[in-house]
Parts: C-alpha cells; sequence; structure tokens
C-alpha cells in the first residue's frame, strides 16, 4: 500500500513538474524574456500592507508629517526630468541680466556666442563741428546775400592736386585741422576707400567763406571732383550746379588727357572756365628747369588751353591769360597760390607807392623791366634783360625755395628778416617739407588770389542763374516759374534741383544733394520729388515727400540749418525714396506749371558689362536691395536684368566697377556675391542700303502695313524736314524718317498710327535682331503705308509689333554687321619703354595714333586706340613689361565695325583658340547670344512673314540666313 502511494506521488510529482515546466516555456520566449501575463508585484504588497497598517494605527500622525513633507524644501518627490542639479542662471547672476544658453556643436567655435555690436561706419566723420575763423551764423547770413556766393566746381586730371588745394583752404579756415608732419590731410576724401586707394571716388561738396584781398568776405560751395576718368560722372554732377569750374593742371604733366575731356564739358555745359597752374614747385625743385624755360612751360600750357577753348567754344571771347586774371598759380603741397594781381600786392605792401594792378598788367608776355628808365618796355634793354614775369615772380620765388632746401642753417635767416618772416628755434628745426610749407605760407599768406579770380570770373548765383536755367530747365523762362528762376527770386516758387545722393555714415539711408534754384526750402516742408520720367502728361514719376533736416556739407562735417535759400547747394533728408539719379523738388501744389531739369548728360558711355549673382541663392532680395542703393550712389551706373534672368551691372572701366562691387559687397548687402568675367556691349549696324523694300502684315491681316522701311545715308530736304523721331530712347542716334508721298499715302491716317509705329521703331532699335544689342548710325525711311479705315483695326498692338518686326527684316537686309567700343588710351612713359608699349598695344589689336615728349619732361606720352574688349587686365601688362614705368589711362572714344560678317554660316568657332580677325563679329554674336539664352544663329522667320518670303522668291534673293 505504502509502495503504492508511493508511485502514485511519484507519478503525480513528475506530471506536476512536466506541466510547469510546459506552463514557464509558454511565459517565456526563446531568448528568456517573460512573455506571459502581467503580475501583481510583491514589493507592492508589502507596500501596501504596511500603508493598511500605518493608516490604521497613526492617521493623524501621517497628516501631521504629510503637513511637514509639504513644507520642508527637498522633500517632495521629483521626476528624474524636473530634478535641479544647479541653480538657474537667474538665480546666480540676478533677473536683470540676460543669459543666453548655446546647445553643444550648433554654432563654430570661430565665432562667439554673444557677438560684440558691430558698428558700420564707412565715411571720415567729425565727431563734433571744429572751430572756424568765421562765425557759422555769419556764413548761415551769407546765404541770405546771393551776390556774395560763388558755386565752383574744382575738376582736373588724375593728382593734379585738387584735393590738397582744397586741404590748405580747410586749414586756412579750420585752425585746429592741420596736418600731420608730411602726410596729406585728404580732407574731402570721406570715404576709407578713398584713403586706402589714395584716389578721389566720389564728389566732395565743401562750403566755407573767404575773403578776397581786399578783405571782404565771400560764400564758397566748392566740389571737389575725382581726376580719374572712370569718374567723371561724378565731375558731370558737381558741373551741373555750379556756375563755374577751376580746372586744374600740373606744372610739369601739362595738359592730360581728362584736361582736354573737361574743357569740352565745361564748354558744352556753359561754365566759366578758370585754370590754376598747380605744382609749380616740381618745375623747380623736380625738374630743375631754369627760370626763363619754366615760364615758356608756364606760358605753354596756357597756350594749349586757349587753342582747346577755341576748339570746342563758338564764343571768341573765351579766352584764359594771367593777365585777365583768370589764370593763378599754386603749389597746394607748399601753400603757394597767386595771381599776377596779388603777386603784385606783395610788392605794393612790401615797398608802398606802388598801383599794383597797373603793375600786374605788365607782369606776363614779351615786356620787360628797363632799369635805368625804370620803365616797361617790349623790347629787350640788353642781351641778358628777363622778362618781368620771370624778373618779378620766378627769380624771387626760386630763390625762396633754394634758400630753404639748400643753405637753412647759414643764409635763411637774414634772408627770412628781409622778407619780414620770423621764425621760432623750434621753427627752424623742421624738416625741410614742412619748414619750407611754413615760409611760403608766411611770405604768400592766405589764397587771397584764387578768391580774386573765381569772384571776378565766375557769376554768382544770381547773375548766372539766366544761362544755368535756359542749359537744364525743360520749361523755358517764358513763364513766372521760369522768371522766379532767372532771378535767383528766394520768396518765389521752390524749385531745387538735386544731381548726387550721398550714403548716411553707416550706408543705410541717403541724403539728396542739390542746388535752390528759387524760393526757399525749410526743414520739416512738404514737397514733390520730380523724377527724370515725370511729364506735364504723365505724372506718374512723382511723390510728395516730407523734407527732415537741412544741412550745409563741410566733407567731414555738416553744419544744420533750418531754411536754404535760392542759389545755395543744400544736402536734403527725408526725400531718398523716390529719387534713383536726379531729381526736381518743388512745392505739392500750386506750382502745377513745374518741369522737370534735364537728367544729367554724361561725357563718357558705360561699355564694361559684369554680370552678378549672390553665392546663397537665398539671399538674392539682399542683392537686390544692394543693387538698388549702389545705383543711386554712382551716378551714371546702370542696372538691369537680361532676358536670360542675368543681373547686370554697367559701368565705365574695370577701376569703376571694382568700386562699385566694393560698395555691394560691404556697405548696401553685406553678402558674398558672385562676379562673371567683364564683358563689353556691343552695337548693331549696317553698311548698305537694304536690297529690296520689306514690309509686313498685322496680325489681324485687316490692315496691311506695307511700310517699307529702307535703310540709306543720303539725306534730302524733304526727309531732313519728316523725321518722326530719334532711337532708341528718343535721343539715340537712329532716325526713322516719314518718306511717303500725300498722293500715295493719306497722312491723316498714318499719323493716327504715328505713335504706335514710333515705339515699334523704338523697341527694334533698343534690342537689334543680331545679338540683342542697341542698333546704331541706321536711318529708316517709310515708304508706303496702307492702313484700315475703322480705329479698331489699327490699334497699338497691331501697329507696334508688326513696326517692330519691319524694323528687323529692313536691318537683316542691309548687311547687318556688329560695332565694338574703342577706348582712348594715353600712356606716359619714359623714351626706353616706348617700344615695350608698343608691344602691348599690338597684341590686344590696339594701334599708335601719337608719339611724341612732353615738353620740359623726360617722359614720352603715346596715344592710342585699343577695343574695349582687349582692354581688360591692360593697365597691368603694362606695367609688367615696362618695370612699372609706364601709366596709362583710357577712357571710351568711339565705336567701331567689328571686322567679318557676324551671319556668315561658313566659319566655325573651335573653342578656346584665337579667331582670326575676319572670324571675330560671328564669334562675338554667338558668345552674345548663348550667354544671353538666345538660340546660336539668328532665325529671319520670325521677322518674314509669308508673303514677304514670297516676294523674296520673286525677286530671286538669296538669304545667307538660316530660316
Amino acid at each position: 500500500m505504502f509502495n503504492t502511494c508511493q508511485n502514485v506521488k511519484d507519478f503525480l510529482a513528475g506530471h506536476s513538474k512536466q506541466a510547469l515546466f510546459s506552463m514557464e516555456a509558454d511565459l517565456y520566449d526563446e531568448f528568456g524574456n517573460y512573455i506571459g501575463p502581467e503580475l501583481d508585484s510583491d514589493e507592492d504588497d508589502d507596500l501596501e500592507a504596511e500603508d493598511r497598517d500605518a493608516d490604521e494605527a497613526d492617521e493623524d500622525e501621517d497628516e501631521e508629517a504629510a503637513d511637514a513633507d509639504e513644507d520642508a524644501p527637498g522633500m517632495e518627490v521629483v521626476l528624474h526630468e524636473d530634478k535641479k542639479y544647479y541653480p538657474t542662471a537667474e538665480e546666480v547672476y540676478g533677473p536683470e541680466v540676460e543669459t543666453i544658453v548655446q546647445e553643444e556643436d550648433t554654432q563654430p567655435l570661430t565665432e562667439p556666442i554673444i557677438k560684440p555690436v558691430k558698428t558700420r561706419k564707412f565715411t571720415l566723420m567729425e565727431q563734433e563741428l571744429p572751430a572756424t575763423v568765421y562765425e557759422m551764423e555769419f556764413l548761415a547770413d551769407l546765404m541770405d546775400s546771393s551776390e556774395l556766393i560763388r558755386n565752383v566746381t574744382l575738376c582736373g586730371h588724375l593728382h593734379h592736386g585738387k584735393t590738397c588745394f582744397v586741404d590748405c583752404l580747410i586749414e586756412q579756415t579750420h585752425p585746429d585741422i592741420r596736418k600731420r608732419d608730411e602726410a596729406d590731410l585728404r580732407y574731402t576724401d570721406t570715404l576709407f576707400t578713398e584713403q586706402e586707394r589714395g584716389v578721389g571716388i566720389k564728389s566732395t561738396p565743401i562750403t566755407m567763406v573767404l575773403p578776397d584781398s581786399r578783405g571782404k568776405s565771400y560764400l564758397f560751395n566748392i566740389m571737389d571732383t575725382p581726376g580719374h576718368v572712370n569718374f567723371s560722372d561724378e565731375v558731370t554732377a558737381g558741373i551741373r550746379i555750379s556756375d563755374g569750374i577751376v580746372l586744374f593742371i600740373d606744372a610739369a604733366e601739362g595738359v592730360m588727357l581728362n584736361t582736354e575731356r573737361l574743357i569740352k564739358h565745361a564748354v558744352q555745359e556753359r561754365l566759366a572756365v578758370t585754370i590754376c597752374i598747380n605744382k609749380i614747385d616740381r618745375l623747380i625743385l623736380e625738374l630743375k628747369l631754369p627760370p626763363t624755360d619754366a615760364y615758356y612751360k608756364l606760358r605753354h600750357i596756357v597756350d594749349e588751353v586757349n587753342g582747346l577753348l577755341s576748339t570746342y567754344s563758338t564764343d571768341e571771347s573765351v579766352v584764359v591769360s594771367p593777365l585777365l586774371g583768370n589764370v593763378c598759380f599754386a603749389s597746394s603741397q607748399y601753400s603757394i597760390c597767386f595771381t599776377l594781381g596779388s603777386f603784385a600786392k606783395i610788392y605794393s605792401d612790401t615797398y608802398g607807392d606802388i598801383n599794383y594792378m597797373e603793375f600786374a598788367k605788365r607782369l606776363w608776355g614779351d615786356i620787360y623791366f628797363n632799369p635805368k628808365t625804370r620803365k616797361f618796355t617790349k623790347k629787350a634793354p640788353n642781351s641778358s634783360s628777363q622778362r618781368s614775369f620771370v624778373e618779378f615772380v620766378l627769380e624771387p620765388l626760386y630763390k625762396i625755395l633754394s634758400q630753404v632746401v639748400g643753405d637753412v642753417d647759414t643764409s635763411l635767416p637774414r634772408v627770412l628778416d628781409e622778407l619780414g618772416i620770423h621764425l621760432t628755434k623750434d621753427e627752424l628745426k623742421l624738416n625741410i617739407r614742412p619748414l619750407l610749407r611754413l615760409v611760403c605760407n608766411r611770405f604768400f599768406g592766405e589764397f587771397t588770389g584764387f578768391v580774386d579770380m573765381c569772384v571776378q570770373h565766375i557769376p554768382s548765383p544770381h547773375t548766372g542763374a539766366r544761362n544755368k536755367i535756359e542749359h537744364s530747365y525743360t520749361g523755358g523762362l517764358d513763364s513766372d516759374l521760369g522768371e522766379a528762376m532767372a532771378e535767383c527770386d528766394p520768396d518765389g516758387p521752390l524749385m531745387c534741383h538735386t544731381t548726387k545722393m550721398y550714403s548716411t555714415e553707416d550706408g543705410v539711408q541717403f541724403h539728396a544733394f542739390g542746388r535752390v534754384l528759387s524760393g526757399t526750402i525749410q526743414a520739416g516742408q512738404p514737397v514733390k520729388v520730380l523724377g527724370e520720367n515725370y511729364t506735364l502728361e504723365d505724372e506718374e514719376d512723382s511723390q510728395v515727400c516730407t523734407i527732415g533736416r537741412l544741412w550745409i556739407s563741410v566733407a567731414r562735417y555738416h553744419i544744420e540749418v533750418n531754411r536754404v535759400p535760392a542759389g545755395n547747394w543744400v544736402l536734403i533728408e527725408g526725400c531718398d525714396q523716390p529719387i534713383v539719379k536726379t531729381a526736381t523738388i518743388t512745392e505739392p501744389r500750386g506750382n502745377e506749371e513745374a518741369q522737370i531739369f534735364r537728367p544729367l548728360k554724361f561725357n563718357t558711355a558705360s561699355v564694361i558689362k559684369i554680370a552678378v549673382e549672390p553665392v546663397n541663392p537665398s539671399e538674392l532680395p539682399k542683392m537686390l536691395d544692394g543693387l538698388r542703393k549702389v545705383n543711386k550712389s554712382y551716378p551714371s551706373l546702370t542696372t538691369k536684368v537680361e532676358e536670360s534672368g542675368e543681373h547686370v551691372i554697367l559701368g565705365t572701366g574695370e577701376l569703376y566697377l571694382d568700386c562699385v562691387m566694393h560698395d555691394l559687397r560691404k556697405m548696401y548687402s553685406e553678402i558674398d556675391i558672385k562676379v562673371a568675367d567683364p564683358v563689353v556691349t556691343f552695337c548693331e549696324t549696317v553698311v548698305e542700303t537694304s536690297s529690296l523694300k520689306c514690309f509686313a502684315e498685322t496680325p489681324n491681316k485687316k490692315k496691311k502695313l506695307g511700310e517699307f522701311f529702307q535703310t540709306k545715308y543720303d539725306w534730302d530736304l524733304l526727309a531732313a524736314r519728316s523725321i518722326w523721331a530719334f532711337g532708341p530712347d528718343t535721343t539715340g542716334p537712329n532716325i526713322l524718317v516719314d518718306d511717303t508721298l500725300p498722293s500715295e499715302v493719306d497722312k491723316a491716317l498714318l499719323g493716327s498710327v504715328k505713335d504706335s509705329i514710333v515705339q515699334g521703331f523704338q523697341w527694334g532699335t533698343r534690342e537689334g535682331p543680331l545679338c540683342d544689342e542697341p542698333i546704331r548710325n541706321v536711318k529708316f525711311k517709310i515708304l508706303d503705308a496702307v492702313i484700315a479705315q475703322e480705329p479698331l483695326h489699327r490699334g497699338g498692338g497691331q501697329v507696334i509689333p508688326t513696326a517692330r518686326r519691319v524694323v528687323y527684316s529692313a536691318f537683316l537686309m542691309a548687311t547687318p554687321r556688329l560695332m565694338e567700343p574703342y577706348y582712348f588710351v594715353e600712356v606716359q612713359a619714359p623714351a626706353d619703354c616706348v617700344s615695350a608699349v608698343y608691344t602691348v598695344l599690338a597684341r590686344r589689336r590696339g594701334h599708335v595714333t601719337q608719339d611724341a615728349p612732353i615738353p620740359g619732361s623726360p617722359l614720352y606720352t603715346i596715344k592710342a586706340f585699343i577695343p574695349a574688349i582687349d582692354s581688360f587686365g591692360f593697365e597691368t601688362d603694362l606695367r609688367t613689361h615696362t618695370q612699372g614705368q609706364a601709366f596709362s589711362l583710357s577712357v571710351f572714344h568711339h565705336w567701331q565695325i567689328v571686322p567679318g560678317d557676324p551671319l556668315d554660316k561658313s566659319i566655325v568657332i573651335r573653342p578656346l583658340e584665337p579667331q582670326p580677325a575676319p572670324h571675330l563679329a560671328r564669334e562675338f554674336m554667338i558668345k552674345t547670344r548663348r550667354r544671353k539664352g538666345l538660340s546660336e544663329d539668328v532665325s529671319i522667320s520670325k521677322f518674314f512673314d509669308d508673303p514677304m518670303l514670297l516676294e523674296l522668291a520673286k525677286q530671286d534673293v538669296v538669304l545667307n540666313y538660316p530660316m
């Protein structure tokens, strides 16, 4: 029994183990992870039992403990993510300190967590108004007397001493501003880039009170302009608001490239011309010319200027001469400036009893002083006699300079005592240049000769107003407004002409700079700003603004004023938004007859073109804003968008575009910008007359516009009287002539579509068929027209594109050619470098037109022409081949036909190979079309419709163009 029971027990135990193992196998997966039903935790059961016992035993104690736990800090139950291991920044530093927590690896180590405040400053400005020798109230009072104001532009060739001359005037009127040792002050070079490059980029206005030789004070508004030919647009902006120019000429270099261009420009603008022969010290200290040779050199400069004036001016009375008083001599570096009158006055003040005005009339030309008779004669008393200018002006000047430079210690104190110049011992110990400057300043005194010249030969705003308005105002003088401007009436209706936009110190905003021609502009005044496209018929380009503050500009500081009357220059805040280049500011109402002042007419062309795009495409809006700002800053700069979507900038030269790109990147957009290789603009022209009459039909087929355009060069009287338009842009070099006969064409109907035909002509000449470049030097004739009677069928939408098509078809039938811009290059080099200059020019398709020595100088001048497209890097190449001894300047001169036929399909353009001359036109056209996203060749099927093609077939005209 027992055994049996034991066996049963064993049997049951074994089976229970198997069942247990089976159940456990179901609760765990193959990896041993529990997958059975959820189990109650033993710990939870124990805790529940303990809590239950505790609740039953001590409910009151638990409640008290719970209350105690709530009050005690650090005893509450806190989740892991809410645990606080360190105090907050606010607890450490206080609530008034702003802190930033930067997560790891989100910012490079090169950048600080908190960037320092970045101050944007691009110009040198005085922090407070400097002391002047005159009271600011006196300057403001002079603004009301237009007869005592002179508006003058200082212009001249590069490095001929304009800015240094203004520095002398600044030091004369601002006693606290002095040159630091021998470094140039360059007070009007306010931009940091100008200081770094050592060349003026912007024209800078400066207003000061200057006395003449009699001690009478005048208010001078002076514009210091750049001398580099690339920045001639800045000169144009200054000339427009001036009544005369002072042309600076280096005594050693003479008349240079830009000197001649500025003379022509001033004559075209009807300005008074005076000249300042500067750097006369170079004749003595550098070239070491004898006094007589120095006189010949100076006379040669005056004669050369008069020759240019007679060439460009029809008025024979326009002449410069030291005897007339419109020529002064200066050395800005050594503070020397005199006219014959002011030098004669030194003699009068020293010796007395001399009529210095009569004496001055005998100090130029072939006039000699006879010491025996003490009279002036036109014949030399003896063979060794010197001309009066040499004897009384140059020889004393030579002696002063040679004494200071050569014999400082022994004879200089005695000479200075004789001249009445007293120097301290410390002053006598100065270096040669500062000492020479100090001695000359004490001897010649203030620049009263310069003031006398400007007062006598440059008209006041009141005197010159009529001439200025006739030349620059589109509305003429036949109105009350015109008369008010001609009288320079400060009580008349407000008319202000702005020609320049100056950016603020941080480059964020612009201030408009201009001249008040009538009325008085006041701070806080509402005004109407008229843009360059404003007309009485189309008033869209106008906007009412409120003037902010007004200033008188003195280069590095501004004098704030409440009002500015007629005749003065003014810097205006608050009206910059609608102005792009120039503008006319007038009263917002009551002056509806007001018209605009003519836009600036530049003496050069913007033919160099670069395409720009941001490195980061998302920054395109910033670049576009920068382009708008830089377009305001540079008067002749042009920005546009090509059909391919390229953003293109057009400028006058490499240096010009380099400065533009610096401003665009650093000042106005602050982004990285990619620049394509520079290219040039081309023009399209024809060399023959159209081989047949060309016509086109309007799209609706109900008005057959049989306008037969034909290009010709022979003029007749009827054609001369029938000019319809110039194009493109109403002033371009192409002409549209109505050559139809009244017996063949209904002139009334033709007149009804004249505006549409002219618009089609303007459109066609703006974008030619070869490569979308402007057409040039082409005359289009309307020979016939068949026009529908119903006005519905002769709308602009029908006529304009048809007129454009027929312009293109006539153009293509007249042997089209490409034109490229040519630069005039002037190179200065020593005689042994001339052959190297020839070599460099020949490699770039250039050719020399003149090669001559500079009188009184060891240098040669080489004048040449070079294609603009081959001029990139020319200056660097030239300096390399001449070891840096040659210096060149280049400026746009003319358009010239590119050799070869652009439509000759037999020409194969091989990549990366220079093309022979006859292939250039084809190469330029194809590459320009590719860059603009056009098809590779010209398709005439767009311009010839079916009836025209049938007519071509009838006349057996062979077309060498792809269909």
